[in-house]
């Protein structure tokens, strides 16, 4: 398994004559073999063109086929998974033991988003049988259901080179809910992008599913993915990224002549409040979890603590000094691209030339993509009137927010955006009286978390990854984490005054897929 640098389309491959790239090892500074080629405005219609034509074939797949498709991948990630983190390693910087680990959780997602494509449950079957006598009207027999979209553009994020991209989890959820998927690969990983594109193709062969399953496609700028969010023929779109790039894609999809969904994850603070309680009990063991949730990865998850609000006092401001001190100390890691290195430099640069902003903590950084802990500090009323400070810093970088009470620890709260996370790190008995506290945190974010930290997102049913407006695109009414994801994939469809045989399998009367069924305002799984 080694990369050649063409794009997947259908199973066929990009051929060469467009604009090339390497990918770049940010923690040796070298560029990686091969040379990948960006493909042609002819091979990305031909994507589309198969994408369409396989939509049909996906729209009448049981959950079981689709379940069988996404373990196969599984399956294979697992199999390759040595040969798959070696690479990723190479190309983003990242800990062999990172990669393997993302390689599990992404195999595991697979196999869930498989489970409940077979269970079906979430298709959200409803049926009122009809009532001919009911006056003053008669009732018709009407049924509904979501249906699958379309074809689905994924857009590989930097920072998951599997959880996020090829495979992940805006692929492995657009597959279960029935659409088949293209893939605009990340430029920063995509010899590892390639690698689980070809695995990918391979179980489309194997399952005999339509050659327009899934592609891959390769470009180093942004024409590539502007061309696909505009395409007639593409029904939705997955991003995870930045405000900037994920705010372009969501303005090109509504100025459409058929505007389409774009779920975008964007920019997300995760602000963490640290009740006084919280420290009298256990500030050492708080300094030790925030300092590792805020420099796991070199900060460059979309869960990095980005906020820290207390309220002044002798024991918060030690629990700060203990702080600083563990992220001065600690070491510089690689940054995925020289890009976003350069960003997180600007960006600190610019946070601590603002009036009122002090820096508390900053560790060397030499190397070339080498980055480090830069944290700052200011008063509440200094952040409440600058709006530019609850912007999102890409990387080990946080601002602690002093308040002067709980008064004014719920204006900072009122103040925020939207956001993925909020936690709230309280005393044994302190959070029963937090309610209020709470209910603002959960305006603002799409998981609160109490006495916890933000990175690290359970894949599960119940989970939520999403939030408010610049978190999410779509003000956080869905997630990218959890079998909810599937709803984004899918669009409702009633069925009135149909024969029992023409219906779908779900909505039929014997219930021959065994789902939940909401029947005349009652669930069963009983037939009728």
């Amino acid at each position: 398994m080694k990369p050649a640098g063409a794009s997947l389309i259908g199973f066929g491959t990009g051929t060469a004559g467009g604009a090339t790239f390497r990918a770049f090892d940010p923690a040796r500074g070298v560029d990686l073999e091969p040379v990948f080629q960006s493909v042609s405005g002819t091979e990305l219609e031909q994507a589309v063109q198969l994408a369409a034509g396989a939509a049909p074939a996906w729209a009448k797949l049981s959950g079981a086929e689709r379940n069988k498709f996404l373990r196969l991948i599984a399956d294979k990630l697992d199999q390759h998974a040595a040969i798959l983190a070696e690479r990723a390693a190479q190309e983003t910087g990242l800990p062999l033991t990172r990669c393997t680990g993302e390689i599990a959780r992404t195999s595991g997602q697979l196999r869930l988003y498989g489970e409940a494509a077979q269970r079906g449950d979430w298709l959200d079957a409803r049926i009122e049988t009809a009532q001919p006598d009911r006056k003053p009207l008669p009732k018709p027999d009407h049924r509904s259901m979501l249906r699958p979209l379309g074809p689905v553009v994924v857009f590989g994020s930097s920072n998951f080179p599997f959880a996020y991209s090829v495979a992940g989890g805006d692929t492995a959820s657009a597959f279960a809910a029935g659409c088949p998927v293209i893939v605009k690969a990340h430029p920063a990983h995509p010899g590892t992008g390639e690698l689980v594109g070809r695995l990918i193709i391979e179980a489309v062969k194997e399952c005999g599913l339509p050659e327009g399953s899934f592609s891959l496609l390769f470009d180093a700028g942004f024409e590539v993915g502007q061309v696909l969010v505009q395409h007639p023929l593409v029904k939705a779109v997955g991003f995870t990224g930045s405000l900037k790039g994920g705010r372009a894609l969501v303005d090109l999809a509504a100025a459409r002549p058929e505007p389409i969904p774009v779920y975008a994850e964007m920019g997300s603070i995760n602000p963490v409040f640290i009740l006084p309680g919280a420290l009298a009990e256990r500030s050492a063991a708080i300094v030790e979890g925030l300092h590792a949730s805020a420099t796991v990865g070199v900060g460059q998850f979309c869960t990095n603590p980005g906020l820290v609000v207390l309220q002044r006092s002798a024991a918060a401001e030690q629990f700060v000094k203990a702080l600083a001190a563990k992220l001065t100390a600690t070491p510089e890691g690689a940054m995925l691209t020289p890009g976003i290195r350069k960003n997180y430099r600007a960006n600190t640069a610019a946070r601590a030339k603002q009036t009122g902003v002090k820096v508390i903590a900053e560790a060397k950084a030499a190397t070339a993509c080498g980055a480090a802990p830069l944290w700052f500090e200011t008063e509440a009323q200094t952040f409440l009137g600058n709006h530019g400070l609850a912007g999102e810093i890409f990387g080990p970088s946080s601002l602690v927010v002093w308040c002067r009470d709980a008064a004014e620890m719920r204006d900072i709260a009122r103040h925020l955006e939207g956001s993925l996370t909020a936690t709230l790190l309280a005393g044994a008995t302190e959070a029963a009286g937090q309610g209020e506290l709470i209910e603002l945190l959960a305006a603002k974010a799409g998981r609160v978390i109490l006495n916890g930290y933000p990175t690290g997102v359970e894949v599960s049913h119940a989970m939520v990854h999403g939030g408010p407006y610049p978190a999410a695109s779509d003000g956080g009414r869905s997630t990218s984490v959890g079998t909810r994801a599937l709803n984004r994939w899918a669009r409702l469809v009633c069925y009135q005054n149909f024969a029992d045989g023409v219906l779908p399998p779900e909505l039929q009367n014997a219930n021959p897929c065994g789902l939940q069924r909401l029947v005349n305002g009652e669930f069963t799984r009983a037939g009728i």
